[in-house]
């Protein structure tokens, strides 16, 4: 009993020495993560404790310190790329700001006329037409206001505009909606096409979900400025 009792008398001194105390330690709240100081005290009580007969071999305590440095690393790395996210979407949104204003080409068929009361967009095709037609409509009323016959087109993109809009809808109060018909060589009659518009940008946010950059565009809401094919200013 006595060993017993000078053994732990020189525990709880050693532990007293590191400072580790052994009266609070029932009454601790538990840690559900090993920091470096607690890590560094149970290397060094295990090191002044192993049997001098029997010591541990040196590659198990460098594989114990490189396991804690990994895991200590990945933690501090997952933290920066944090925080790098959270600055670039804060970058990404002011940069956002400074198309306020300013018109995005997007797919869409809402259009306003522009500050010269016209009218731009472009058709993505997927192969060569034989005809392609964009027919303008009150986009309110659905009431007719023109029809352009573009022809045949090559494929890929290819621009439309309309400039001879009514007084009416020249100012960008009134909104118009393209329907867009095409009739690919070889198909087998015409099939609607959903064009790119140029749009005007009232706002800029960040997403909720990912910190993206997100523009508030003209009759469109929200678009993300990755959707964004082209940038006019």
């Amino acid at each position: 009993m006595d060993v017993d009792n000078k053994s732990l008398s020189a525990q709880n001194a050693l532990l007293s020495k590191l400072g580790i105390s052994t009266t609070s330690a029932k009454t601790a709240e538990p840690k559900s993560e090993l920091g470096q100081s607690e890590f560094l005290r149970l290397m060094t009580t295990q090191l002044q404790n192993q049997d001098p007969f029997a010591p541990m071999d040196n590659g198990d305590f460098i594989a114990q310190m490189a396991q804690f440095s990994s895991v200590a690393g990945i933690s501090e790395m997952s933290e920066t790329m944090s925080d790098i996210s959270e600055q670039i979407g804060q970058f990404s949104v002011a940069s956002s700001v400074n198309m306020l204003g300013h018109s995005v080409l997007i797919p869409g068929n809402i259009a306003r006329a522009d500050d010269n009361g016209e009218i731009h967009g472009m058709l993505e095709l997927e192969r060569a037409s034989v005809d392609t037609r964009v027919e303008f409509l009150d986009a309110q009323s659905g009431e007719s206001l023109h029809t352009l016959s573009l022809g045949g087109r090559a494929s890929g993109l290819s621009g439309f505009e309309w400039t001879d809009l009514p007084e009416t809808y020249r100012d960008g109060t009134r909104s118009v909606r393209m329907d867009v018909s095409v009739t690919y060589a070889g198909g087998e009659g015409p099939e609607s096409l959903i064009p790119n518009v140029f749009a005007e940008v009232i706002g800029a946010s960040s997403s909720a979900a990912n910190g993206a950059a997100m523009l508030e565009v003209e009759d469109y809401g929200d678009v993300s400025a990755a959707e964004v094919l082209r940038f006019r200013l």
